[in-house]
């Protein structure tokens, strides 16, 4: 089903709205004439994408800690989401290791909080809760890992986000029957995704744009690290396709999904940045990798994708040049004209969703 139709109309709840993914999908959303609802603290950077695109006006933005389980319920009791998606997180594995007690809280206890919430709703609902590729054991092998893969990591980040899944797939079995409930939930699994409006610290694209925007050389901590790159899109397409087939098929409720690039499409920090120095003048990089000291990241984490193309037939539709020239234009459209970035937001999105037909996406036909 296309996206027009499936969410024109319908009540979407999102939470961490505010943040980088969350700010893309309300867009998006509203783009398609849903009605949103987003539950978030305030915008964790500034700027922020949702802010300077000013996409508080048109629906209903409210501030709720997602540890606040009793604001939390009432804010799902009283918008009755047709679609619930669950962003709100602790997103930074840096950031983890000095706070790890806010990132567990946040990452497990608050997705706890968010599936009590779905089970106040007697409606029909389906409700994808995001985790992160980053929840599997990452043993740092040369082939993806399926959704059917040993949860955990060394990190409380990654920890945190296994963590999570197992209390997924504890709750609905406990507690959302397959055969009766109305509310069916699935998990999303997706990761080192890029585009415009992330500012977020210890993040290479932001880093780089901050730097260069001001003539500086950006500091490459881990240049030969490879990750799977994709654009914010790719996942959010994914999550809603997700969504419309959660509400149509009672066997999908309970399943994780992985939503990510093909493999060929690993590419590491340093040819991120040199192709992102195709599309930005005046370019400077500076290998730090011997001298920063810094806790563990991992070096290699794939994804195999092909549950998502078999039971949603949804595959990830841009390449490397186009995912990294994409998010470049944005900022130099931002830097350039910040009070029309709105607009770029919207082309970008109308963009991809041609690149999804002409691969033959099913929801973008």
């Amino acid at each position: 089903m296309a996206f027009q139709n499936a969410f024109y109309g319908k009540t979407v709840l999102i939470t961490g709205h505010t943040g980088f993914k969350g700010a893309w999908l309300t867009a998006w959303l509203k783009q398609l004439g849903a009605k949103v609802t987003g539950i978030a603290l305030d915008p964790p950077t500034d700027p922020s994408h949702f802010a300077v695109t000013q996409l508080a006006n048109g629906m209903v933005d409210l501030r709720i800690d997602i540890r606040d389980r009793m604001a939390l319920e009432g804010a799902f009791v009283s918008a009755q989401p047709d679609f619930v998606f669950h962003l709100a997180a602790q997103a930074l594995v840096r950031r983890s290791y000095d706070e790890p007690i806010e990132t567990w809280q946040t990452n497990v206890l608050g997705t706890l909080h968010v599936l009590e919430a779905l089970r106040k709703l007697d409606k029909p609902c389906a409700a994808v809760i995001i985790t992160s590729d980053k929840c599997y054991d990452n043993v740092e092998w040369v082939w993806g890992y399926r959704e059917t893969d040993a949860m955990g990591g060394p990190d409380p980040y990654s920890a945190s986000k296994g963590a999570a899944e197992l209390a997924i797939r504890s709750h609905i079995k406990s507690y959302f029957p397959k055969a009766t409930s109305k509310v069916r939930i699935a998990s999303a699994r997706a990761g080192n995704v890029i585009g415009g409006g992330d500012w977020a610290a210890d993040r290479i694209v932001p880093d780089c744009v901050k730097a260069w925007s001001i003539n500086n050389a950006v500091e490459l901590r881990n240049p030969y690290s490879t990750r799977p790159w994709q654009h914010v899109l790719e996942p959010l397409s994914g999550y809603l396709s997700l969504a419309i087939a959660l509400s149509q098929r009672s066997e999908l409720h309970g399943e994780p999904f992985n939503f990510g690039p093909p493999a060929q499409q690993d590419h590491s920090v340093l040819e991120l940045v040199q192709q992102m120095a195709l599309h930005w003048d005046k370019v400077r990089w500076q290998d730090v990798s011997q001298s920063t000291a810094g806790p563990y990241e991992s070096g290699l984490l794939k994804l195999n994708c092909d549950k998502a193309l078999y039971y949603l037939r949804w595959h990830a539709v841009m390449g490397f040049k186009d995912t990294v020239r994409m998010t470049a234009e944005w900022y130099r459209a931002y830097y350039q004209q910040p009070t029309q970035i709105a607009a770029t937001t919207q082309s970008q999105i109308e963009a991809y969703m041609v690149f999804a037909k002409q691969q033959g996406l099913v929801w973008a036909e």
